[in-house]
Formats: C-alpha cells, structure tokens, sequence
C-alpha cells in the first residue's frame, strides 16, 4: 500500500496571506494602541508608539463623546443607514428585478439598465455643486435630503447587483406562479424577494459601510443644520485638538463598534440565505 504523503504548503499563497493579516492588523493595533494612551506617552520614537500604553484607562473615550457629542451624532447616524438601507433594498430590488426579466427582450429596459449603471463612472465632485444648490432650492439640505442621495449614489452597483443575481432564478419558479393565478406583484414579494435573500444582505452591507462612513456628502448638503454624523463629528479633532490623536482615534473606535456589529449579523444571514437556497 502506498503512503499517504504529507499535504505540501503552498508557501507563496501563505506569504501572501501572512503579509495581508499584517497589513490589516498592524494598523488597528495602532488604533486600539493610541486610543488607549495618553498624550504624555507619545513621542517621537518608533518604540514610543508601538509601545503598549502604561494603563489601560477609558479617559480618552469619556472625552472623545463629550467633543462629538456622541449620542446625538450616533443617533444621526443610525436614522440616516437605517433608512437608507431600508429603502435602497426595497427599491433597487424591484428595479432590478424589472430590469433583469425584461432587458434581455427589451431595447427601453436595457435601455435603463445602461443608463442607470452608467452612474457608477461620474464622480461626486462634478456633481457636488450642483447638488448643494439644487438640494438647498428644493428645501433638502438636510438628512432628507442626505438619505434621498445616497438611493440615489447606490443605485447603479445595487441595480448591477439584483439583476446579475436574478440570471440565477429560474423563471420557471414565475411562471408556475402566474399559472396558480399570482399576480405579479404577488410573485416578486412571496417568491422572488425571499430567495434573493442573500443579495439583500450583501446590498445591505455595501450601503451601509459606504453611508456610515461617508464625510463628504453631509458635509457639503447639512451645512448650517447644526446635525451631524459621527463621521462629520469627527472633523473636530482635525481643529480644536491639532495632533492629539489620541481621542480622535479613540472615537474611531466607537464609531467603528456599530458597523462591526451590523456586518457580523449580515455576514451570518448571508451563510443562511446561502444553504437555505442549496437545501430548496
């Protein structure tokens, strides 16, 4: 009988890997390092920052929330994901599952699937004036206006999205519904948005990073409210404290426990969605 040989290390594969932990973990170290510091404990030396803080004390967290006024800058940004995410599900869905069974057949739908997806090539800065003005003329220059945006920024990568996950659907599925008497509007919401149960979960995760992490869009449309996001908070350490990064990577940290939480959960339904699809 032959030996079974030992399995051999794909040493470059494993290089690779190795260098990648690295690089996402060496700077959330630093994070997790300098938050916890004091400004007494940062020198200039290499060793002086890497260097574990002395004690580990929650002071530069008490702080950072009292600068970022951090309840009221979490709530904001809670209402604005929440209900983006909400929203971008409900409606890219239903235009990707239009677009998906009827630009195959259909000039106008593919039309529209070009046109929209087109969306992802213009970037924010040649729309960004002409939005400030136009929302702020429309009475949107709030977080209405915000989360009208953002469906609106999310559209294209959602739409390309659904209507590349629907070529996975059988059609079959739709017509037997139309034979039991479904309408369509019946068939989409009992049998077609369940089963695109894990591409919910992924639209949800992309929109939600992208939205809680954004600076740019409700800095230049929520100017003048007196509401702010955490991300838009944050810009206060960049003035009012200079190079004490101490409590601005501190808050960082906090900003970053909510969205975490979040991933961890779609991360869990988009294994679910997965083997119940397999299973049926």
């Amino acid at each position: 009988m032959k030996k079974v040989g030992k399995e051999q290390v794909n040493w470059p594969l494993t290089i690779v890997l190795i260098l990648g932990l690295i690089t996402v973990a060496f700077p959330l170290y630093m994070t997790i390092v300098i938050a916890f510091k004091q400004p007494s404990e940062m020198t200039n030396s290499v060793a002086g920052i890497l260097s574990l803080p002395r004690s580990f004390s929650l002071a530069n967290f008490k702080e950072a929330m009292e600068v970022t006024d951090f309840w009221r800058s979490l709530g904001n940004s809670i209402l604005i994901t929440v209900i983006t995410v909400v929203l971008s599900v409900l409606i890219h869905s239903m235009l990707g599952y239009a677009i998906g069974r009827n630009s195959a057949d259909s000039k106008f739908y593919k039309f529209i699937y070009l046109y929209i997806v087109s969306g992802m090539f213009v970037p924010f800065a040649i729309l960004m004036m002409p939005l400030v003005k136009q929302t702020a003329e429309m009475g949107l220059g709030n977080m209405a206006g915000v989360i009208i945006l953002y469906i609106v920024f999310y559209m294209p990568m959602n739409v390309l999205l659904y209507s590349g996950y629907l070529k996975n659907i059988p059609i079959a599925l739709e017509e037997a519904a139309c034979i039991d008497g479904a309408t369509t509007w019946t068939t989409y919401w009992k049998i077609i948005f369940p089963i695109m149960k894990p591409m919910h979960a992924t639209v949800a995760v992309l929109t939600a990073l992208g939205t809680w992490n954004d600076v740019m869009t409700p800095l230049v449309i929520m100017s003048g409210t007196g509401k702010n996001t955490l991300p838009l908070a944050q810009l206060n350490f960049q003035t009012q404290f200079g190079t004490n990064y101490n409590l601005a990577f501190a808050s960082y940290l906090l900003a970053l426990i909510p969205i975490l939480i979040f991933y961890i959960i779609c991360q869990k339904q988009i294994l679910n969605g997965v083997v119940n699809g397999a299973v049926k």
